[in-house]
Parts: structure tokens; C-alpha cells; sequence
């Protein structure tokens, strides 16, 4: 098999410098190691020794991250925190790589055995992800400081068809490594490698290296070798390699750089006369190769090259010198290479790929033989193809080596006489150029000047249209829309339309400006009017302009005067307008920082202006001034450094120096003093000098003077002033706690340093953080602090004053209630001395229970807070692990990944599995025992009994029968409405009838006999689980298309973390819950382990497979399972009793499970067995069968009766006070937990979104029932909402996610769901609770969101209030759908039989109903219920 590439490979070098350079540059302030550029925003990204920088397209800094130096050492294994020999050491880039689908960026460096992370594309110094405590499959890139590293990104497929993305990487020890894969390096590792360059084509992934024959060998025996393998070949089959030779002896061995491009017409033209490439196109990346897709061609193991098969060829180009980068490009059909040196190793320079504007002739530009440059006959200039008008037509644009420049041969006459004048005639070489042969005048006087002829052109210098139509009316020139060009009148065909198209920007300059405008902007473009009138509006960035009407040119430009930024528009004559493709930004400069702070009277320092956004405005628009004096301005090129030149001063001294924009902009070089307010001999104490206020921190540098002697300080910081919120507590007495809130308070200030008042009373600071102060209340009553307020205010609120230093802020009022006591002296003479110290005690122990609670209540509040926010960055960490880990699972989900029920399970389940009978239950099973001789008549009974059902006055007295039963109770109704729906699911629209009926009737007795807030709070009654049965039908669909994938990934977002700890198999407890009760509380010891998975009889494959050492076997299966089968539903998969687990440390293998001969023993009991338990050497032990069993904790009340009773309880309270420590972890795990949380609350409480109608119907109904009746309030109402739709679907559905996916929720699974339901249920209630030492955990949890939840809530039920209505018909239209399209699944003859059961048991009491209802009489319904029963009973009646 032969590969051939247009490739250009450097095995020799070329020396190549750009000297004296005018162009945007950037410097490195170290060693440059890599660079790469974004193909979409044309960025770059360069990786130096110690740093990462990202620039734009014109090598400005955008953003800089420090990446070194680190303690670190190559003996060291990361993570190094507890490595001794770990030293400073910098950290040299090893890999870029650009992966623009997740808009990362891969950075690999020599740290930490060459460990990589992610970084956000568009902002480098956002790190999104990176470990140290993966092992060694996370180590890519070499350490090594000259060992180059290579990476391409890649897939993976798995045997599932499913696939996740890799990056290949070349390192130095083998040819590929795969940092993701699961298997390692199959190469014996004999060589070294050097890798240059890699690249995919069509499913291969190609790597270029060069080849070392062994360590003692190095630098004499190099091969250079191009490999290929097939990108999801994760075994290294498909591995072939063929070696390339430069010259016939080899001469040039060692590759250094490559690059693949197309190879233009005159490369591929020669490439196909040397005969040794085979025909080669223009636009081919290779040559004959096998039609074979990658994959039809694996071989049993790798095909190394060897020598006598090597590709050889002579070098093109040899020069002295070391050659180490090449790049190409394809320019008027040729291939354009350009060589680099290693001599550009801290700067990188932006530079044009041609010079044409140097040659001024056109021998000259011809003779150069450069593909970029030819000479425009037109403008009689050396120019770019492109910049050429006309350039395809013949003999207009000349190009080396076929073409030559335009020479006169001859004219006639060959000579010309002073005493006689005759025609001239000139014939030129090209056909196309003019011939004057018969001149006007025909007489010519000698000495005299008189033209012959004007020979013009109308499209040069009128590009469009504007221009064309301000040329002078005698050239007859037209701007032709169908050439699109200013022609000659007669040379258009079609008429010249009346107005231009519209404007277009092409180009604004300056593209910022300060933010008080004041600057000339000049915005350049086409068709920009044709007079300095026909400007109408300017805007920049929407701010309005000033046409400077005197700097108007037709077309081309116009200048203009005016805190965002924004795109320019032009509106010209004629309403037409034109927006710019590049942003104009408003924004000041920030001058931070200038060097030196010195210079001589006579002037002449440069002095160096530091900080950001310097090149705002153009430069003759930025004026520098020291002292007053001018600073000529010379270097204007650079955001962040200004460089002037000082003039002569007349006066010596401390000059501050200022920059301005046009006098709008002042940034001057200040000086605040403060003098000491105290001093000794070791101590000088200053307060802050006031300084000019600002949203952003202010750095300053700091001096001190004494007398002549000045000594420079530290700098120092001002911060903005803290910014205080409203105050939530207005009321406070003496035993309150203030919290105050806001931001910016830590910032500049200590507790002790800060100062509070109420009134002119002291409030002592006991805590200070960054966003919140704890105040105490004064003891006594305090006083307004100005004498004029103090006038008969007891009463008024006071002041709440904060002061930090010399500031204050009066952040809101209080009232200052105190609690008084009833005095003594009027208690003692009334009652006796026995019972006045009960009292008195009594008071005494309850004001100190009374104060402690209030207190106590308040540091709850306090310490919860302060709780979050001590495990506020464990939480991120967990996130961001958690979000990483579980990218496979949800990063591309859709309903055809997600394990959603069909419609018959989902109703099976939700109407019937929390039955008694549970999945046995005939409703599931659809199994009715009938008698095959009887099949046919019950059939034909129980459609007449459907009939009958139809009938709403036999329904309603079948309802109401039964519930007038005293044994009909609630499991009972619940299971007749499930029945009862299932029947009638095919006329969905007469069951809502049903439904409503009865619920009008439901709602009568609540709102005049009972209290209305109790209405469907419960199933007490068929209607109320009828309407819950009704909302699960009707909101199925929205489940699939909406709120559907933010449960399943809540689902598996728990389920993973709690599967991440120790979960105890018998207690059903876990180190990672949010249910307190099912918290784990002993710190069992664990680590991760990854197993690699084989399974009989489905192929080689082995699946990587994470468990815990301690882990019971079961536990074991089941997380083997879950990963091995993960894109097959749970009931499609094998059960963990079905599989056996084999592990082989050798060549032998055992069998592994929860209990067996060597499981340990501790007195009577019995621990299961785990993955530790079989890493160690054993002791055979007789099985026991009636010894307790146990996993990780034994339980708390079953300790060993060899224990006295006195031990036991003591035992029993260490082991809760110990598991009272663990409550931290609660917090842990809710906060990894809350995105997900959340958007799972946003997708069912989003009123923008879509809503079903069947909610905005039946929400309405219940809005105008309440009008209806005077007693029923608006909270009624949100209450009746609230346990219609949120308590009765929603906590049913969250509390139960195998009701609608097909998945298997365990214990401690639904430990955690139930404490998300309950906060969801709190959420929708109206009371509020009040936190304690007592309230559950699980409301002190999410007691911080459940404000917002409750707003969700509330704008929820209004959004869906302020909807349209959706009308009787159209639900009907709606229930009907339904009804069509799935009835026909369900159950519908098992669910008429199971009603007539509960018509059978209560025949008598439905007969009597019957007979007295006259509606029922009329229409003979006892006499067709009786001809049912005999049908179905198969008994003989009196009928």
C-alpha cells in the first residue's frame, strides 16, 4: 500500500530573519514553546515557559494566566502536596490544542509528569477543569524540556455504537499514546521517538517522527517514519508505518517540521511529469490509495516499517542552519512554502507575506518570481492579484515566468523634424492598446502645447457607485448595476438606477473612544453619499454624532464627534442605512503606573505611561502634560504602554503629570498626604488619606517623609466603600442579634476595627465578613444622637449608623422596644415570701430561657450560613467532578436515550403499583381467571356494564354508593378510581365531566361545611384521585418533551453521588445523602478502584469499571451492570442474581460473593463479604446459619450481649454524638446537587415556557369556582393549585422516577429524592416555618432557597393566570387525541371486570340508589344492571 501526500517536511534548516520589523509584534518575557490559532475568531494562543497567553488578530494581549513556576519534581507523584523533594520548577508548554465544538482549549505542560487541563477558549484565565489525582493515564504530555508532544482530537467508539471524545497525543517513549483509552501501549518500548507533527484524514490518524535505534545510540542511527492507524482502532491493529528517506544516503535523517495543504495546479502539474506520484490534481490531498474504509484492512498486530521499503526522494531546497518550522500556501496556482528558525524565541511579529510595493517598475516586479506580486497594467503599479482591478483579463495583471511587461516596437515616422509636422502613428505589442492615427488638430505648431487626445477610464478611481455618480457630467460615466461597475453610457445595457445601494462600512478608525466622547471617529466604506448633505444620522454604538461636514470625501470617508459598545450606522439621502461589521467600544484610559518618576529640567526623558486601554482615540486626539508642560507623544501603538518625550521645564520640582483626551478625560498622577497622629521611637500611626472615590480597587504607592528623608512604603490598597442593603429586621430589643448585609466589607476593615451605633448607643461588632455584620443590640435604651431629635422621640426609629475609619453610612432606622419587668416591689407586699421566691426564680429562669432561645435562634441562622459557606468550594469541587464524570450520560441525551416508560407501563405504574398487589397485580398483569367456556359471554357482559358506565346517573350513584360505605376505605377508592379511569380512558372528555361534577359537589362541602384549605390535600374521596389519575394522563406528554430530562439527569446525577461513598448494603445508609436519617455516620475507610470488565460471550472487549474496595460483591455486580449495560434499560438488563463474578489476579480465577466459607466473623456476627476482603489472605471459617449479618456499621442497638447494660448506653450516645459530625456532608452534597435542583424546579415552575393546557384549564375552573363564593381567599385558592397539581403529580413523580423512566431506584436513592420532594412540597405552601435547633435537617438544608422556590411559585400561578384561556372544546379536542391514540394499549376489559367486582360486592346498596333516583327509573338502569350481574355471575334471576 503506497501514501502519497502533498506534504512538505523540513529535515534540513533555513535561516530567515525579519530585521528592522514596523509591524504588530508581541514579546514573551520567556521562552515561546507553542503557538496556535483559533480557525474561527482568529486568535492566538501562545504557551510559553511559565505562562499562557491569549491575543487577538492583531497580537494584542486579551488575556494572560500564569502557569509556573509550581513546586513540583520528576521523582514526585502528583499530587506532590506530600512530596519532600518538591522544588520550584517552571513549567514549559508541551501541548496546545484547539478543540472549538466544547470551545476548550488543551494545555499540557511539563508539571506534574505532564498533566493537561481545559481552559475556556475565550478567556484562558477561566480554568474549567483540571486533576492531579487520576493516575498515570492522566499523564500526556513529557516533562522533559526538549521532548516535542503532538495531539490531535479524536472519538471513540464503544460495542454499543456509543462514543465519547479522546485526543491522541505522540509522546517520546512509543508511537501513540492515548490519554483517554483504556488499555495501555501495546510496543515493547525499544526506541525513542520525536515526534513533529500529526493529522486525521478520511478515519486515519497519521503521525510524523523520527526514530532513534536505542538510548546508547542516540544522535547516529535516526529514521524518519510517517505511521497511520485508524481513529477507533483502540488496540493498535490497524498500526502501519513506512520510513522516508531524504536523499539516497539518507542524509537528511531527522524530520523537524511538516505541514498538509492541497498543492495548487503548477506543483500538482510537476508532482505528475516526475513520474513518481502517479496523476496528481490540484485539488488532491493524496494520491492512488486503497478504496478500503479504515477497519476493512486490520492486521493481527502492528506492521513496522523496514528499510528496504522506504520512500525516497531528493531534497528541494538544502541551506545551512538549523529549519524547525514550514508553512504553505497556494497563490495564483503555486505553492508558496515559508521556512522558520529557531531564532524567534521570545517574540512573535505580524508581517505580510509580500513586498510588492518596492518594485516600482515592471522589469523588476516580473523578475522576482513571486506568486504574490505582478504587475497592474491598469494602475502601472506592482501589486497583489487581488488588489488589481480587472486582473483576470488578458494582459492586465503580468506574472513570471510565461509573461513579459508591454514594450513599443516601432513607430512611424521614425523621425520627427523641428520645420515638419506629420501624423504619428504608435503600435504597441499587446492588441488591446490604442492607436492614435489620426490626431485632432491636424496641424501641430512647434514650441506650443496642444493636446491630442484624453484617453479615460470611467471605472478607475469610482470602485462604486457614489463615486461613479460625483464624476464630472462630460465623461458620460454610469454606475451599470448589472456589471456592477462604472462604465462608459453606451457600454451599459441596462439603465442607471436612480439611487446607490446602501451604504457599506468597511473600516472605523479609532474603534474606541473615551466615555465622554469629545473625539474625531473617520468611518470609511462605499456609497457613503455624494455630497457632505446627503449624511442624515450618525450613530456609534447608539450614541448620536456630529457630522464634521469640512472633513467630508465622497464616498470613502467622513469623520465625525460624539458608555457601550456597539456597531456604527450611517443613515445617507434616501433612507438608506449601513451598519459596520466591527464594534465601536466607549471606554476610558487607565493609566496605572509611570516610569521613571525622574528626569532633568532640560527635558528630553521618555518617559513610559503603564496601564490599560491606552490606545483609546487616535493619537492626535491624547495629550500629555507633566507639570503643565507638554509631552510630545511618539509611540501610540499599544493597549497597555504610552511612550513621550518631556520638553524644557521652567521650574524644578514634583510635577504631576496628567493625560487627556481633548480636555474630556483627566487621569492625573495624584498625591494625598496625611500627617502622623501619633509617634514614639518605634511607632508611627497614620490614618488613610481620603482619596477620590471609585467603583474599582485603587493601588497606590506609599511613601514616608521625614523632614528630607523619604523612604518608599508597600503600596497600598483602596477598595470601593462597602455598599450596604436595606435592613430586613427593623424591630430589635436588648437581647437581639443585627445582621446587617451588603457587600465590600472585609475588604479594607476588621471587626475590631469597625464601629456601630444605634442612636448614640454603641452596638458591640462580633462578626465581620465580606457580605454580612453581626451586631449586638445596645442593653440599654439608647438615644437619638443629635439633641434636636431627642425631643419627645421614645418612640421614634433611630439611626442604625456603621462606621468604617472616617466613614458613615446610616443604613436604616429601628424601633427599640424594651421588654419590662413587672417591679419587684409591688409583687412582695402582695403575696407571701414562699410564694414571691417562686416567682421571682421562675421569671428569672424564663427571661434567661427567653433570651437564650432568641439568641439561640439567631446563631442558628448564623452558624447555618456560615456552615455553607465553609463547604462552598468542597461543593464546586464535587460539581465540577460530578458534571466531568457524567458528561457521557447527559451530554447528548434525547428521548431516545433516555429511558422513558411507554404510555401503558407508565399508567400501569402510576395508577396501580402502589397497590397492595403490587407488580402481581391483574391490572399489570392483564390476567383475568375466566373459564374458556365462558370467555364470550363475559366479554359481550362486560361491554354492556362500559355502556352502562357511560351513563353519568348510573356513575354518580355507583360513586356515591360505595364512598356511603363504611368499609369501602381509602386503599379501596384509590384502586376504584384507577379503575374506573382505565375504563373510561377511551371517552376521556366524559370522564373530565365526571370529574367535574363531582369535584363541584366536593367543593360545596369543604366551603360551607368544612375549611376550604383541606380541600384535595388528600385522596380521601374517588374525585380527588380521579383529578390526580387525570393530571398524570394529561401531562405524560409534557413529561417526554419537557421536565423529563432535567428529573432523569436529577435521577443520575444522586445515584452517582451517592454510589461515589461507602453505602452500607443492610442499613441501607450512605456517606453521601441529603436524608439525615440515611446518613452513614462512621467514617468508613475506602478507595476507588477501577476494574477492567470482561464478559463471556459478547466479544474481547473489556469495559473500565469504577467500584469501592469496599463495596459488598452484589454491590459490585450492580455498579458492573449499570456500566456495562448502560445504553439498555433496567429491565433489559441481566439481574445481579443472574451474573456470577469471576476475578482473576493470575491465571486462575475465583468466584466471588456476599457470603462464603472465609466471610469474617466478630462474635455472632457476620460482615459481608467485599473487594477488600478478598485483596487479603483469609481463614477458612465454618458457615453458621444463624449468625447476624452485616455490612460496614453494625446497628447502634444490637451490641454484644458480653457488653453490661451500662456500656450499652453509653456505646449508643457516643456512637449518635460521633454521627452528629457527619451532618456537614449533608451540606456537601446538596450543594453538588443544586444546579441540578434547580433545573428541575425551573422546568415545572416556568410559566414562559410551554404549559399544558390541561393545567391552565383546570386552574382556571378552580379561579372561577372560588369567585363564586364569598369565604374562599386568595391563599384558598393557591392552596387548591398547590394540592392539585404540584403535591398530587409532581412529588408523586419525583418521589418515584421509575413511575415514568425505566430505571431501579434504590433506598438511599429515594432517601435523597424524598428530601428534594419535601423541599418542593414546602415550596409550595404558603406558611412560613421558622428555623430551630429542633426543625429536620432537611428544611435547615435548603432554608436559604426556599424563599426562592416560593417566588417561583407565585409567579408560576400568576403566569399561568395571565394566560389565554383554553376553552371546553378545545380540551376536549385535546382529551380525545389522547384517548385515540392510546387506549387501545390499556388493560380496558381487566379494569371493567375489577369494577363489576366492587358492583357485585355492593349489589344491594346500588339497587336501592337506583330505585329511588327517578332519572335512573326512566332509564331502566336496575334492570340492566341486573342482566349484567346474571350474564357475569352466571345465576339464574327472577327476570
Amino acid at each position: 500500500m503506497a501514501w502519497r501526500w502533498v506534504l512538505a517536511a523540513i529535515l534540513a534548516t533555513l535561516s530567515l530573519s525579519l530585521l528592522g520589523s514596523a509591524y504588530d509584534e508581541f514579546t514573551s518575557d520567556t521562552l515561546i514553546n507553542n503557538v496556535v490559532q483559533d480557525p474561527i475568531t482568529s486568535r492566538l494562543y501562545v504557551g510559553t515557559v511559565n505562562a499562557l497567553y491569549q491575543l487577538d488578530q492583531s497580537l494584542h494581549p486579551e488575556a494572560h494566566t500564569r502557569t509556573g513556576p509550581e513546586l513540583d519534581n520528576r521523582q514526585c507523584t502528583p499530587p506532590v502536596t506530600s512530596c519532600e523533594e518538591a522544588v520550584e520548577t517552571d513549567n514549559h508548554n508541551k501541548l496546545l490544542l484547539i478543540h472549538p465544538s466544547k470551545d476548550t482549549l488543551i494545555v499540557c505542560g511539563s508539571l506534574y509528569r505532564g498533566i493537561c487541563s481545559l481552559r475556556n477558549l475565550s478567556n484562558v484565565e477561566q480554568l474549567l477543569y483540571f486533576s492531579d489525582t487520576k493516575g498515570e493515564k492522566s499523564y500526556v504530555a513529557s516533562a522533559e524540556e526538549g521532548v516535542s508532544v503532538v495531539g490531535v482530537m479524536s472519538y471513540y467508539f464503544n460495542k454499543d455504537k456509543g462514543n465519547f471524545t479522546v485526543f491522541l497525543v505522540g509522546g517520546r517513549t512509543a508511537p501513540i499514546i492515548e490519554a483517554s483509552a483504556v488499555q495501555s501501549n501495546p510496543f515493547t518500548l525499544r526506541y525513542l521517538h520525536d515526534f513533529r507533527h500529526v493529522f486525521k484524514d478520511e478515519g486515519f490518524v497519521y503521525f510524523l517522527f523520527s526514530r532513534t535505534l536505542g538510548a546508547q545510540d542516540s544522535g547516529t542511527k535516526n529514521f524518519t517514519f510517517i505511521s497511520r492507524m485508524c481513529e477507533n482502532d483502540h488496540n493498535y491493529y490497524s498500526y502501519t508505518e513506512l520510513q522516508l528517506n531524504c536523499s539516497a544516503g539518507n542524509k537528511y535523517n531527522k524530520v523537524q517540521a511538516a505541514y498538509v495543504t492541497l498543492p495548487g495546479e503548477a506543483l500538482a502539474k510537476n508532482m505528475s511529469s516526475s513520474g513518481w506520484y502517479g496523476p496528481v490534481g490540484a485539488q488532491d490531498k493524496k494520491g492512488m490509495v486503497t478504496n478500503q474504509k479504515c477497519g476493512a484492512e486490520f492486521l493481527p498486530s502492528p506492521l513496522a516499517s523496514r528499510a528496504e521499503f522506504a520512500l525516497a526522494t531528493d531534497p528541494v531546497f538544502t541551506k545551512k542552519g538549523l529549519m524547525t518550522a514550514v508553512a504553505v500556501a497556494v497563490e495564483t496556482e503555486n505553492a508558496v512554502a515559508f521556512l522558520g528558525t529557531t531564532l524567534g524565541e521570545v517574540l512573535i511579529t505580524k508581517v505580510p507575506v509580500q513586498a510588492c510595493h518596492l518594485k516600482t517598475d515592471c522589469q523588476s516586479c516580473v523578475a522576482q518570481k513571486d506568486p504574490y506580486c505582478g504587475w497592474c497594467v491598469l494602475q502601472g503599479k506592482c501589486t497583489r492579484k487581488g488588489d488589481c482591478p480587472r486582473a483576470e483579463d488578458d494582459n492586465t495583471w503580468l506574472w513570471s515566468p510565461n509573461q513579459q511587461c508591454v514594450q513599443i516596437q516601432a513607430f512611424n515616422p521614425p523621425n520627427l523634424s523641428c520645420r515638419k509636422t506629420d501624423y504619428l502613428l504608435f503600435s504597441l505589442q499587446a492588441d488591446s492598446c490604442p492607436q492614435f492615427e489620426n490626431p485632432d488638430p491636424h496641424l501641430i505648431p512647434v514650441g506650443y502645447l496642444i493636446p491630442i487626445m484624453v484617453l479615460y477610464n470611467c471605472s478607475l478611481g469610482r470602485e462604486d457607485c457614489s463615486l461613479c455618480k460625483n464624476a464630472d457630467p462630460k465623461y458620460s460615466c454610469v454606475w451599470c448595476a448589472n456589471m456592477r461597475s462604472c462604465v462608459y453610457r453606451e457600454l451599459c445595457q441596462s439603465q442607471e438606477p436612480a439611487q446607490c445601494p446602501n451604504p457599506k462600512i468597511t473600516e472605523i478608525i479609532p474603534r474606541f473612544g473615551p466615555l465622554n466622547g469629545g473625539i474625531v471617529v473617520t468611518i470609511k466604506g462605499s456609497n457613503l453619499g455624494i455630497k457632505k448633505e446627503d449624511i442624515k444620522k450618525v450613530t456609534v454604538a447608539g450614541v448620536d454624532c456630529v457630522h464634521q461636514g469640512d472633513r467630508y470625501s465622497v464616498s470613502t470617508r467622513y469623520s465625525d464627534s460624539p458608555i457601550n459598545q456597539g456597531v456604527v450606522e450611517v443613515e445617507v439621502e434616501g433612507d438608506r442605512r449601513g451598519r459596520s461589521e466591527v464594534l465601536f467600544t466607549y471606554r476610558d484610559p487607565i493609566p496605572e503606573k509611570v516610569s521613571p518618576l525622574k528626569g532633568p529640567v532640560a527635558g528630553g526623558t521618555v518617559i513610559t505611561i503603564s496601564g490599560k486601554h491606552l490606545d483609546t482615540a487616535n493619537k492626535n486626539d491624547v495629550i500629555v502634560t507633566v507639570g503643565g508642560t507638554p509631552c510630545e507623544l511618539y509611540v501610540f501603538v499599544c493597549d497597555y504602554r504610552l511612550l513621550c518625550e518631556t520638553r524644557h521645564s521652567v521650574l524644578p520640582g514634583i510635577k504631576y503629570l496628567s493625560l487627556s483626551l481633548y480636555s474630556n478625560f483627566l487621569c492625573p498622577l495624584l498625591q494625598f498626604i496625611q500627617y502622623a497622629v501619633h509617634k514614639n521611637d518605634t511607632v508611627l500611626l497614620f490614618d488613610s488619606p481620603v482619596v477620590n472615590r471609585s467603583s474599582e480597587t485603587q493601588s497606590f504607592r506609599a511613601f514616608l517623609q521625614l523632614d528630607n528623608v523619604i523612604e518608599e512604603l508597600n503600596s497600598f490598597e483602596y477598595h470601593p466603600d462597602p455598599f450596604f442593603n436595606e435592613l430586613t429586621k427593623n424591630i430589635i430589643t436588648e437581647t437581639s442579634i443585627i445582621i446587617v448585609t451588603g457587600r465590600g466589607f472585609s475588604k479594607a476593615m476588621t471587626a475590631e476595627e469597625a464601629q456601630a451605633f444605634v442612636g448614640d448607643a454603641s452596638c458591640k461588632v462580633t462578626i465581620l465578613q465580606d457580605d454580612k455584620l453581626f451586631l449586638e443590640a445596645p442593653s440599654t435604651q439608647p438615644r437619638a444622637r443629635s439633641k434636636r431629635q431627642r425631643r419627645d422621640t421614645s418612640s421614634d426609629p433611630l439611626d442604625l449608623t456603621i462606621k468604617f475609619g472616617n466613614g458613615e453610612w446610616v443604613v436604616g432606622s429601628v424601633n427599640y422596644e424594651r421588654k419590662y419587668e413587672v417591679p419587684l416591689a409591688i409583687i412582695i407586699p402582695a403575696v407571701i415570701v414562699p410564694m414571691l421566691l417562686f416567682i421571682a426564680v421562675s421569671v428569672y429562669c424564663y427571661r434567661r430561657k427567653s433570651q437564650q432561645a432568641e439568641r439561640e435562634y439567631e446563631k442558628v441562622k448564623h452558624q447555618l450560613d456560615h456552615l455553607e459557606e465553609s463547604v462552598r468550594d468542597r461543593c464546586k469541587k464535587e460539581f465540577t467532578d460530578l458534571m466531568i464524570e457524567m458528561e457521557d450520560q447527559t451530554n447528548d441525551l434525547s428521548e431516545a436515550r433516555i429511558p422513558f416508560l411507554d404510555y401503558k407501563t407508565y399508567t400501569d405504574r402510576v395508577f396501580f403499583l402502589p397497590s397492595k398487589d403490587g407488580d402481581n397485580d391483574v391490572m399489570i398483569t392483564g390476567k383475568l381467571d375466566i373459564p374458556e367456556g365462558r370467555k364470550v359471554i363475559v366479554a359481550q357482559a362486560l361491554n354492556q356494564f362500559s355502556n352502562l358506565l357511560n351513563s353519568k346517573t348510573f356513575l354518580i350513584n355507583f360513586i356515591k354508593t360505595l364512598e356511603g360505605r363504611p368499609d369501602f376505605n381509602a386503599r379501596s377508592r384509590v384502586y376504584f378510581a384507577s379503575l374506573l379511569t382505565v375504563a373510561l380512558h377511551g371517552k376521556l372528555e366524559y370522564y373530565t365531566d365526571i370529574m367535574r361534577s363531582l369535584l363541584l359537589e366536593l367543593m360545596e362541602e369543604y366551603v360551607h361545611s368544612k375549611n376550604p384549605k383541606l380541600m384535595l390535600r388528600r385522596s380521601e374521596t374517588v374525585v380527588e384521585r380521579m383529578l390526580c389519575n387525570w393530571m398524570s394522563i394529561c401531562l405524560y406528554q409534557f413529561l417526554r418533551d419537557s421536565a423529563g430530562e432535567p428529573l432523569y439527569k436529577l435521577f443520575k446525577a444522586i445515584k452517582h453521588q451517592v454510589e461515589k461513598g461507602p453505602v452500607d448494603a443492610k442499613m441501607k445508609k450512605a456517606k453521601y445523602t441529603l436524608n439525615d436519617t440515611g446518613l452513614l455516620g462512621d467514617d468508613v475507610e475506602y478507595c476507588v478502584l477501577t476494574l477492567q470488565v470482561l464478559v463471556h460471550g459478547e466479544g474481547p472487549d473489556v469495559t473500565p469499571v469504577k467500584v469501592l474496595n469496599c463495596d459488598t460483591i452484589s454491590q459490585v455486580k450492580e455498579k458492573i451492570i449499570e456500566q456495562v449495560y448502560r445504553n439498555l434499560p433496567y429491565s433489559q438488563r441481566p439481574k445481579v442474581d443472574s451474573v456470577a463474578l469471576e476475578w482473576r489476579p493470575g491465571s486462575t480465577g475465583q468466584i466471588l460473593s456476599d457470603m462464603d466459607l472465609t466471610s469474617q466473623k466478630e462474635g455472632r456476627w457476620k460482615r459481608l463479604n467485599t473487594l477488600a476482603h478478598y485483596n487479603e489472605t483469609k481463614k477458612k471459617n465454618a458457615l453458621l446459619e444463624d449468625d447476624k449479618v452485616f455490612h460496614l456499621v453494625r446497628p447502634a442497638d444490637e451490641l454484644d450481649e458480653v457488653k453490661s447494660k451500662r456500656g450499652s448506653l453509653k456505646a449508643k450516645a457516643t456512637t449518635k454524638a460521633i454521627a452528629e459530625i457527619y451532618l456537614t456532608r449533608l451540606l456537601s452534597v446538596k450543594g453538588t446537587l443544586q444546579q441540578f435542583v434547580d433545573d428541575f424546579f425551573r422546568s415545572v415552575l416556568c410559566s414562559g415556557a410551554v404549559v399544558p393546557p390541561a393545567v391552565k384549564y383546570f386552574f382556571d375552573f378552580l379561579d372561577e369556582q372560588a369567585l363564586k363564593h364569598d369565604n374562599v381567599e386568595e391563599e384558598t385558592v393557591h392552596i387548591w393549585k398547590t394540592n392539585s397539581l404540584p403535591m398530587r403529580f409532581w412529588v408523586n413523580i419525583l418521589k418515584n422516577p421509575h413511575f415514568i423512566f425505566d430505571v431501579h431506584v434504590t433506598e438511599v436513592v429515594d432517601a435523597s429524592l424524598s428530601v428534594i420532594a419535601q423541599t418542593f412540597m414546602d415550596a409550595c405552601t404558603k406558611t412560613e416555618h421558622k428555623l430551630s435547633r429542633e426543625s429536620p435537617s432537611n428544611k435547615l438544608l435548603y432554608a436559604k432557597e426556599i424563599s426562592t422556590y416560593k417566588k417561583m411559585v407565585d409567579d408560576y400561578y400568576k403566569g399561568i393566570k395571565q394566560m389565554v384561556p383554553v376553552s371546553d372544546q378545545d380540551m376536549n379536542t385535546h382529551l380525545a387525541e389522547v384517548s385515540r391514540e392510546h387506549t387501545d394499549t390499556l388493560n380496558t376489559q381487566a379494569a371493567l371486570h375489577q369494577l363489576y367486582q366492587y358492583a357485585s360486592k355492593y349489589y344491594d346498596g346500588i339497587i336501592q340508589s337506583l330505585d329511588e333516583d327517578p332519572a335512573a327509573q326512566s332509564k331502566q338502569l336496575t334492570l340492566r344492571l341486573q342482566q349484567i350481574a346474571a350474564a357475569l355471575e352466571n345465576k339464574v334471576t327472577d327476570l
